[in-house]
């Protein structure tokens, strides 16, 4: 008789680099929960197929970061929102540019399809909510109200409400006939990031940075119940399909929950950090988490997951156990959405739209098909997924399967030890781990191990090295322990230049913080510059960035020239210092640089004023030195892009 295998609850399913810089959003389909989509610094949106490596379509036209993304229930139309306030929207199927929406005046936060009708709704940072006609390519209505950064919007499963969820800690009701506010719910302590709608009954649930899950009655616009104790902030929520239960992706784990009374069904353990969209399919729940350039997928298998019933005591639930135990009586039914069969009406004007939001099809279509292209990266999965919806088909469109899952750890070391290799004999793919480089880009994205241009400032491993090649190679038959003497002398053994410059460093720096104890800034930044180690420079200037006060007219001479160095360097810790240091010095002493050069010379000698006016001319030599790497450097996308915008701005005057 087969011995069974356990399989596991929750697994890691694939790690991508999915653009050539950070990722700043992303989307999982509701439709399929198969179909992912990604926002980044580049300035692009790219498609990938969940557990497939490669980017099935890469779309392009925004100038700016992408900060949200949204894909439509059919997943045939994807909206995008850049940094700028620019929205456009992309028709997947004919893989082309449809409607590029304006009328924004800061970043897109958040974005929507209407379930029915051919609208699409925007939540930006100037606290504006609108609501658009893609078709008409116009904004239809703009809801005001909110006090702070929109960060979340759902429609409700009729069309007929808008939810939206702020950082000024309230929740909104929407009526989008009658276009206005119905109902506004506060109660919550922190940023609301997240809104989602009962699948089926008048219910609403709200995730804050509190750490609170609020479930709201839309019948008697009243607080049903509330669950306190998030391990972090909830940044995302969905209701089970048939709406039995809530689940909320937490800090490396899943929670599932009921609200009459609220309880807490079940929590699975996934190390997937802070999770940022969840989907369903198969029984199978799909998140999806991203840092830096990378985006993670994992499965959590939902027939292993008690959503009904009793507290769990183990986050892991066997199968067959939860086929046996009865569902509580489930509460009394709210009013029940009532969904139309054909798609909605347009809804109630009630205001003229200006001139800037009301914009008919002409000649900027062509410009926007001119600028934004869908360039189609793997054929064969593009035409799987994204077939033509009119052409008639004879046989039953193919359902996915679900993921598989693999074995449980401690099954797989039983098997080692009877097998030799068990991975030939394993009913169940072990889904691969490793990252998957991004194959499409083939200039512009730097192979894994080779490295990159600019050297991020937070990073989990070193760039270049191998933790592994600095620990000493200990055999699994010696069993010995190593003294700490012994241990020390194998680490260090081989790695004499790396210990050398450490030390060197140690010797630096201590020289300079001798200096700083006698209260001399000028001179111990001298010592610092006299170092010609700019990491002894930047570890410096963080500490004098911290107090403006410290800065003098003689200081400035010292550190723009170390400052333009650190602007031109690869490491992002150095720029984003630089950036620091320039930005202060230009609000601090720019004015009083051009006041005093633009002065009538004096009459007399003026040691005290002539010395000034020397340091000022030094330093303004220096600033339209740098000011030409910083126009050069402010058509940069990301948060660099930003900084030195910025600073273009505040140099304006030396032009």
């Amino acid at each position: 008789m087969a011995t069974p295998v356990v399989t596991k609850t929750a697994w890691k399913l694939q790690e991508i680099v999915a653009h050539a810089s950070n990722v700043s959003s992303l989307v999982l389909g509701k439709g399929s929960g198969r179909l992912l989509a990604t926002g980044g610094d580049d300035c692009r949106v790219n498609l990938w197929s969940i557990n497939k490596p490669n980017c099935i379509m890469s779309l392009t036209g925004h100038t700016s970061p992408v900060e949200s993304v949204r894909l439509n229930t059919p997943e045939e139309l994807i909206v995008a929102g850049s940094q700028s306030g620019s929205i456009r929207v992309w028709d997947l199927e004919a893989a082309k540019i449809l409607r590029t929406l304006m009328g924004h005046k800061a970043n897109i936060c958040s974005l929507d399809f209407h379930p029915y009708g051919e609208f699409v709704a925007s939540g930006s940072q100037d606290t504006n909510i609108k609501l658009w006609d893609i078709r008409r390519k116009g904004c239809v209505f703009r809801y005001r109200g909110h006090s702070q950064a929109v960060r979340c919007l759902r429609f409700s499963p009729d069309g007929k409400w808008l939810a939206s969820a702020a950082d000024d800690h309230t929740v909104k009701l929407w009526d989008l006939t009658a276009g206005k506010m119905m109902s506004e719910f506060p109660g919550h302590t922190g940023p609301v990031n997240v809104v989602e709608f009962h699948p089926n009954e008048y219910l609403l649930a709200s995730g804050s940075s509190d750490r609170t899950i609020r479930f709201w009655d839309l019948e008697k616009f009243q607080v049903v119940s509330c669950i306190e104790g998030e391990p972090g902030p909830v940044r995302s929520v969905l209701f089970n399909p048939d709406g039995c239960c809530l689940y909320s992706g937490c800090q490396d784990s899943l929670r599932v929950y009921g609200w009459e009374p609220e309880r807490c069904f079940d929590v699975v353990l996934v190390n997937w950090g802070k999770v940022a969209d969840l989907a369903i399919c198969n029984d199978q729940l799909i998140g999806v988490a991203f840092s830096q350039s990378n985006v993670s997928s994992y499965v959590v298998d939902l027939t292993r997951v008690t959503r009904t019933g009793t507290v769990a005591q183990d986050p892991v639930q066997d199968s067959q156990l939860l086929a046996q135990q009865p569902p509580l009586p489930s509460a009394p039914l709210r009013r029940i959405y009532e969904r139309p069969s054909t798609a909605c009406s347009k809804p109630q004007r009630v205001k003229q739209n200006s001139e800037s939001e009301r914009r008919s099809p002409s000649s900027e279509d062509d410009r926007d098909e001119r600028e934004s292209r869908a360039e189609i990266r793997n054929a064969e999965d593009y035409n799987e997924i994204f077939q033509p919806k009119n052409s008639i088909s004879r046989t039953p469109p193919r359902r996915s399967e679900p993921f598989p899952a693999p074995p449980e750890d401690d099954m797989a070391t039983a098997k080692d030890a009877a097998k030799p290799s068990p991975a030939m004999d394993t009913p169940f793919p072990v889904p691969n781990l490793e990252v998957v480089p991004w194959p499409q880009v083939v200039t512009s994205t730097p192979a894994l191990k080779a490295e990159p241009a600019i050297i991020p400032a937070t990073r989990n491993e070193p760039i270049g090295l191998k933790a592994s090649d600095f620990l000493p190679a200990v055999k699994v038959s010696q069993q010995t322990e190593l003294v700490d003497e012994d241990a020390m002398s194998q680490i260090r053994k081989g790695h004499d230049t790396m210990c050398v410059v450490l030390t060197s460093r140690h010797k630096n720096l201590d020289t300079v913080r001798a200096v700083w104890t006698t209260g001399d800034i000028k001179t111990s930044v001298d010592s610092a510059v006299a170092i010609s180690d700019l990491s002894v420079v930047v570890d410096l200037l963080n500490i004098v960035n911290q107090k403006a006060s410290l800065w003098k007219l003689d200081l400035c001479t010292t550190v723009l020239p170390q400052i333009e160095k650190l602007l031109q360097s690869k490491y992002e810790s150095y720029v984003q210092t630089g950036c620091t240091s320039l930005k202060l010095i230009l609000q601090r002493f720019l004015p009083l640089i051009t006041d005093i050069l633009a002065a009538p010379p004096s009459v007399g000698v003026d040691i005290s004023r002539e010395e000034r006016l020397h340091k000022c001319r030094l330093c303004y030599k220096q600033l339209k030195s740098i000011s030409g790497l910083v126009k050069s450097k402010s058509g940069l996308s990301g948060r660099h892009g930003s900084a030195f915008r910025e600073l273009h701005l505040l140099m304006a005057s030396l032009d």
